[in-house]
Protein backbone atom coordinates (compact mmCIF):
# COMPACT_ATOMS: atom_id res chain seq x y z
CA UNK A 1 0.00 0.00 0.00
CA UNK A 2 1.41 3.33 -1.07
CA UNK A 3 1.30 6.70 1.24
CA UNK A 4 -1.30 7.68 -0.25
CA UNK A 5 -4.23 4.72 -0.02
CA UNK A 6 -2.64 4.19 3.44
CA UNK A 7 -3.50 7.76 3.84
CA UNK A 8 -6.85 7.49 2.69
CA UNK A 9 -7.45 4.31 5.00
CA UNK A 10 -6.39 5.95 7.75
CA UNK A 11 -8.70 9.01 6.87
CA UNK A 12 -11.50 6.99 6.75
CA UNK A 13 -10.87 5.08 9.67
CA UNK A 14 -10.42 8.11 11.74
CA UNK A 15 -13.06 10.92 10.34
CA UNK A 16 -15.82 8.16 8.84
CA UNK A 17 -16.26 7.24 5.09
CA UNK A 18 -19.38 10.04 4.75
CA UNK A 19 -16.79 12.69 6.12
CA UNK A 20 -14.59 11.38 3.43
CA UNK A 21 -16.73 11.12 0.71
CA UNK A 22 -18.21 14.40 0.86
CA UNK A 23 -14.58 15.71 1.12
CA UNK A 24 -13.30 13.84 -2.40
CA UNK A 25 -16.96 14.99 -4.02
CA UNK A 26 -15.99 18.55 -3.27
CA UNK A 27 -12.57 18.00 -4.62
CA UNK A 28 -11.79 20.36 -7.34
CA UNK A 29 -8.83 20.77 -9.78
CA UNK A 30 -7.56 23.57 -7.90
CA UNK A 31 -7.52 22.16 -4.29
CA UNK A 32 -6.23 18.48 -5.82
CA UNK A 33 -2.49 18.83 -4.59
CA UNK A 34 -3.65 20.05 -1.40
CA UNK A 35 -5.90 17.06 -0.53
CA UNK A 36 -2.88 14.89 -2.14
CA UNK A 37 -0.68 16.24 0.58
CA UNK A 38 -3.02 16.38 3.17
CA UNK A 39 -4.10 12.51 2.48
CA UNK A 40 0.05 11.27 2.07
CA UNK A 41 1.47 13.79 5.32
CA UNK A 42 -1.01 14.01 7.69
CA UNK A 43 -2.90 11.08 7.11
CA UNK A 44 -0.44 8.87 5.53
CA UNK A 45 2.25 9.78 7.41
CA UNK A 46 1.59 11.49 10.92
CA UNK A 47 -1.79 9.99 11.71
CA UNK A 48 -0.90 6.61 10.24
CA UNK A 49 2.54 5.83 12.32
CA UNK A 50 1.49 3.85 15.42
CA UNK A 51 4.20 5.21 17.91
CA UNK A 52 1.42 6.56 19.71
CA UNK A 53 -2.12 5.83 19.28
CA UNK A 54 -5.62 7.00 17.44
CA UNK A 55 -6.80 8.48 20.80
CA UNK A 56 -3.40 10.38 21.85
CA UNK A 57 -3.33 12.12 18.32
CA UNK A 58 -6.92 13.30 18.68
CA UNK A 59 -5.91 14.85 21.80
CA UNK A 60 -2.78 16.32 20.61
CA UNK A 61 -4.68 17.53 17.64
CA UNK A 62 -7.81 19.22 19.03
CA UNK A 63 -5.33 20.81 21.67
CA UNK A 64 -3.40 21.75 18.83
CA UNK A 65 -6.04 23.36 16.85
CA UNK A 66 -7.28 25.29 20.00
CA UNK A 67 -3.98 26.76 21.04
CA UNK A 68 -3.89 28.15 17.66
CA UNK A 69 -6.71 29.03 17.35
CA UNK A 70 -7.74 27.04 14.19
CA UNK A 71 -11.30 26.56 15.33
CA UNK A 72 -12.68 25.21 11.63
CA UNK A 73 -11.30 22.22 12.67
CA UNK A 74 -12.30 21.42 16.12
CA UNK A 75 -16.03 20.05 15.27
CA UNK A 76 -14.60 17.69 12.82
CA UNK A 77 -12.11 16.10 14.85
CA UNK A 78 -14.59 16.09 18.27
CA UNK A 79 -16.53 13.82 15.74
CA UNK A 80 -13.65 11.87 15.19
CA UNK A 81 -13.39 11.29 18.94
CA UNK A 82 -16.20 8.46 18.21
CA UNK A 83 -13.70 6.71 16.35
CA UNK A 84 -10.50 7.48 17.85
CA UNK A 85 -11.71 6.11 21.36
CA UNK A 86 -10.96 9.65 23.21
CA UNK A 87 -13.36 10.37 25.61
CA UNK A 88 -15.21 13.74 26.48
CA UNK A 89 -13.35 13.57 30.04
CA UNK A 90 -9.80 13.12 27.44
CA UNK A 91 -11.12 16.30 25.39
CA UNK A 92 -11.52 18.15 28.77
CA UNK A 93 -8.48 17.48 29.77
CA UNK A 94 -6.77 18.00 26.39
CA UNK A 95 -8.57 21.75 26.69
CA UNK A 96 -7.41 21.89 30.02
CA UNK A 97 -3.95 21.97 28.77
CA UNK A 98 -4.82 24.75 26.51
CA UNK A 99 -6.03 26.99 29.02
CA UNK A 100 -2.78 27.02 31.08
CA UNK A 101 -0.33 27.00 28.21
CA UNK A 102 -2.16 28.82 24.93
CA UNK A 103 -5.24 30.60 27.39
CA UNK A 104 -8.32 31.04 28.41
CA UNK A 105 -10.07 32.30 25.61
CA UNK A 106 -9.00 29.83 23.33
CA UNK A 107 -9.43 26.98 25.22
CA UNK A 108 -13.05 28.24 26.42
CA UNK A 109 -14.05 28.78 22.41
CA UNK A 110 -13.10 25.15 21.67
CA UNK A 111 -15.13 24.15 24.47
CA UNK A 112 -18.04 25.40 23.39
CA UNK A 113 -17.27 24.22 20.12
CA UNK A 114 -17.26 20.55 21.50
CA UNK A 115 -20.37 20.77 23.52
CA UNK A 116 -22.38 22.05 20.71
CA UNK A 117 -20.45 18.97 18.43
CA UNK A 118 -21.16 16.33 21.21
CA UNK A 119 -25.19 17.29 21.56
CA UNK A 120 -25.57 17.31 17.86
CA UNK A 121 -24.12 13.80 17.92
CA UNK A 122 -25.83 12.91 20.52
CA UNK A 123 -28.78 14.23 18.69
CA UNK A 124 -28.27 11.99 15.49
CA UNK A 125 -27.77 8.81 17.17
CA UNK A 126 -31.21 9.30 19.41
CA UNK A 127 -32.31 10.15 15.48
CA UNK A 128 -33.49 13.69 16.20
CA UNK A 129 -31.92 14.76 13.07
Amino acid sequence: MNRYEKGMATRREVLGDAHVDRAEAAKTDFDAPFQTMITEGAWGTLWADDTIGLRERSMLTLALLAATGSFDEIPMHIRATARTGATREDVMQAFLHVAVYAGVPRANHAIRLAKATFAEMEKEEAGDD
